[in-house]
């Protein structure tokens, strides 16, 4: 639903929300559930009902549960049996700046003073944090806090000993500091959004004294459609390729007509400055793993001589695909999608021209598209969108793009060969196939929230339960990093099986789309098998749960050998194969020893 993409019209939202909500709800969707706990320290109810709408857009049916007004510090410290009987997915803590209750009280306070109150505050709320980790394993995201409207002393208030303002800041480092080096903690950054809504309009002492809201009922949407981007993000809903138009968006003029020489791109006019901007800012995105491509109606020579314009930021060797001829803007996105294997709903289309956006959104309204009016406009969309919101960067995200790179020549490869399996013997494949080690959890976790099509389960885990199964004496946890001529892949398979017995239940078994038919999943196979031997183990339990993206995967397990026993109307099913005499399948993938990859 467009009209809650940003930018959107917060009031008519919150006017609207029943009907809004209804209308969502019956759009035949298919979202996960998810229960998520809001401690308050302040009133919650209209942050929660515009939090739904976002997140039920996003992909993502929540539950809720509120604490009482002002009770977040009782409910995580001293427990809640109804928070224990809710057993949250995602706990949301909602403080702001009315909830610092040790800032100093008088310019006469001394250094160490201030100090003091400063690590008690920062105690306080760790304590909140530490015994809902304890008591919780799911993720936790906090505020970090506001400025003050009032100042007293002017500017001295951000820099004196005893300034509230200098205060918060302070504080506000310290919780990005503990939460870098806390697993599962996320801070959500009021800080940020509180001044690009303006302090003005984000503080309101009528609704506090009122309402006990801590902030203005106007703002709420834009705080519920942030936190919402925080919880998206942690359960892989994120977009993962910017799409982009040329002349008039990366430079400006129009190569074809102007020339490389006479397109504004560099330091020599304003217009040159801003797109040299632009660019070193999509740039950055794909050191975060996001893929940049190119969708433009021009010649490929004239495109490729402005891509790399000696003043330009991204070069042609930035982007993992482009595009460029006559066709239908529309069908050259789809080809993309399917090139990279990646779903539409993966992208989002940037371009100067109105008309191009809209026949996109008409014909494909699962991407998302940003008009580029102006160069800091698109920017500003970019950052508010939330479309490639961060919680957590691995070593894989930040060669993504290199990895999709090197995915282009094996296809270019493939069409040299008549035989496939002559094909994936040229590719040199090696495969590191290992338990959960700690430099690979995050990845794990990041691909259990995004794979959807090679995924048997679709169970989702947050970090903290990848971390207590990869311990579990009665989890078999594999993990499989493909490489070959052209490059590493990555960590792009992961298998969790619970040991029951002499029996082993298959609860996860999931593989990246980028190296599909490579023969992956039989050198996982091979290796589970080998581990539940091991084990004692004599049979393996697989099971299929349909959904509408995983229906390549329906019959994997007939085709590993494994034998139907039940398969249910709704398309689920459940297999077993018993392991005594079984044979090796992989015969293409050369296993390394994970102590030396290399």
């Amino acid at each position: 639903m467009r009209e809650l993409n940003f930018p959107f019209d917060g009031k008519d939202i919150i006017r609207r929300r029943l009907a809004l909500r209804k209308q969502l709800l019956a759009d035949g969707c298919v979202r996960v559930k998810k229960r998520i706990a809001v401690l308050g320290g302040s009133t919650t109810n209209h942050i929660v009902s515009a939090l739904e709408l976002f997140l039920l857009n996003f992909g993502i049916e929540p539950e809720f549960y509120l604490s009482e007004y002002n009770k977040f510090y009782e409910d995580a410290v001293f427990g809640n049996p109804e928070l224990d009987s809710f057993d949250p997915d995602v706990i949301y803590i909602h403080t702001t700046s009315r909830n610092l209750t040790m800032l100093p009280e008088s310019p006469a306070e001394t250094a160490e003073t201030v100090e003091q109150k400063l690590n008690d505050q920062f105690a306080y709320f760790k304590q909140v944090w530490d015994s809902l980790k304890q008591h919780f394993s799911c993720p936790v995201i906090q505020n970090n806090f506001e400025l003050p409207l009032f100042r007293r002393t002017g500017s001295y208030d951000g820099w004196s000993t005893a300034g509230h303002a200098a205060f918060i800041q302070r504080m506000n480092v310290m919780l990005s500091d503990y939460a870098r080096s806390t697993r599962g903690l996320y801070i959500h950054d009021i800080n940020y959004l509180s001044a690009v809504c303006g302090l003005a309009n984000w503080h309101d002492a009528e609704a506090w004294y009122l309402y006990k809201y801590a902030m203005s009922t106007n703002v709420i949407p834009d705080l519920a459609y942030s936190l919402a981007c925080i919880i998206k993000s942690i359960y892989g809903k994120n977009h993962k390729v910017i799409d982009l138009d040329l002349d008039n968006t990366l430079w400006g003029g129009v190569i074809g007509d102007d020339g490389q020489e006479g397109i504004e791109i560099g330091q020599e006019t304003a217009i040159g400055q801003a797109f040299s901007e632009f660019q070193s800012f999509i740039k950055g995105y794909k050191d975060y793993g996001v893929l940049l491509a190119v969708c433009s109606k021009n010649d490929e020579e004239n495109a490729l001589l402005g891509l790399n314009h000696p003043c330009g930021v991204l070069k042609s060797t930035d982007f993992v695909s482009i595009k460029t001829n006559w066709e239908p803007k529309d069908r050259n996105i789809a080809e993309t999608a399917a090139d990279l294997s990646l779903g539409l709903d993966s992208f989002v289309f940037i371009d100067d021209n109105p008309a191009e956006c809209a026949i996109i959104e008409g014909q494909l309204p699962m991407v998302q598209t940003i008009n580029l009016s102006t160069v800091h406009e698109a920017m500003y969309k970019l950052t508010r969108s939330g479309f490639f919101e961060v919680t957590a960067v691995s070593d894989d995200d930040m060669h993504r793009s290199e990895m999709y790179a090197a995915n282009a020549q094996r296809a270019a490869q493939l069409r040299s060969f008549e035989s496939y399996e002559d094909y994936l013997l040229s590719l040199d494949m090696h495969a590191v196939i290992c338990g959960f080690e700690p430099v690979y959890i995050q990845r794990i976790t990041q691909l259990t929230n995004k794979s959807n099509q090679f995924n048997l389960t679709t169970r989702r885990y947050n970090e903290d339960e990848i971390q207590k199964v990869s311990t579990s004496p009665d989890h078999i946890c594999i993990c499989g990093r493909l490489l070959d001529k052209f490059g590493d892949n990555g960590i792009v398979s992961v298998v969790i099986g619970k040991c029951r017995d002499k029996e082993l239940d298959i609860e996860l078994w999931l593989m990246s789309c980028r190296v599909l038919k490579r023969d992956m999943e039989l050198a996982m196979l091979d290796e589970l098998v080998r581990r539940a031997k091991d084990k004692g183990i004599t049979r393996i339990n697989g099971f299929y749960y349909k959904t509408h993206k995983n229906s390549m995967v329906a019959e994997l397990y007939g085709s590993f050998g494994f034998t139907l026993d039940k398969k249910l109307d709704n398309g689920d099913s459940e297999w077993h194969l018993d392991i005594e005499g079984y044979e090796n399948k992989n015969k293409v993938i050369k296993i390394r020893d994970k102590e030396n990859p290399e």
